[in-house]
């Protein structure tokens, strides 16, 4: 179903500072069907604090962040997990489960925030491991993996599902060269179909190769969110 409104939409957002320990500023993010947002941020904390921000894991002091329509404070537990089965996220701090292989780490947040059959999600992770440089997808538990193969498998995980919005910190450290190219593709096909894109990056570099097709351009510092000009 396309999405007529802003797919996220943050207005005069202001963290609770007791709560989550961001500044305590209000905060404004429009994000329509088919945007690329690169936000400029060189700090990895401020970075995933306002990624949980986004994703509705942030109390607020004041305003509203909705996304799809839909404001995170006034949805209960199912509602909250159907709509998180929507945003498709690479964090810096990588967040996997040892007890599990990587395989079974990449499918799960679709098996816990979805209905989609077990078969059809193990399909298209498959498509999207060797899209990503995998042969299939690693068995092995994530921290036997390399740095690198790891951060594969946090691409693979963060497009599966065809998410309607996608939150990508910076891993471009990590990243393989090879993996590059199909990082900036699935962007790519991700916005042709109607998903936003909220893109940290820490230096110029990161994002280069992609700068013409970007149309958000932010800078993230502690004093709040601000549009960079030109350039």
């Amino acid at each position: 179903m396309a999405q007529d409104g802003p797919i996220l939409d943050i207005r005069a957002a202001q963290p609770s500072f007791d709560e989550s320990g961001m500044a305590p500023v209000p905060v404004d993010l429009r994000l329509m069907p088919g945007d690329c947002a690169v936000i400029e941020c060189r700090d990895f904390t401020r970075a995933t604090l306002f990624a949980d921000l986004c994703s509705g894991m942030v109390a607020l002091a004041s305003g509203s962040v909705r996304f799809m329509g839909l404001d995170w404070m006034e949805l209960g537990d199912r509602q909250l997990y159907a709509l998180r089965g929507r945003i498709g996220r690479i964090t810096r701090r990588g967040s996997w489960l040892d007890l599990f292989g990587t395989h079974q780490n990449i499918i799960l947040q679709q098996l816990h925030h979805t209905t989609r059959p077990t078969g059809d999600v193990v399909a298209d992770a498959m498509k999207l491991g060797m899209i990503f440089g995998f042969p299939g997808l690693p068995v092995t538990s994530p921290g036997r993996l390399s740095v690198s193969d790891l951060a594969r498998a946090a691409c693979v995980r963060a497009f599966l599902g065809r998410p309607d919005l996608l939150v990508l910190e910076d891993i471009s450290d990590m990243l393989p060269p090879d993996a590059t190219v199909a990082f900036l593709e699935a962007i790519t096909a991700a916005r042709d179909r109607g998903a936003a894109v909220m893109w940290f990056v820490r230096h110029a570099a990161t994002w280069a190769d992609y700068r013409p097709a970007v149309n958000v351009h932010l800078r993230l510092l502690d004093e709040g969110l601000f549009p960079v000009r030109g350039g």
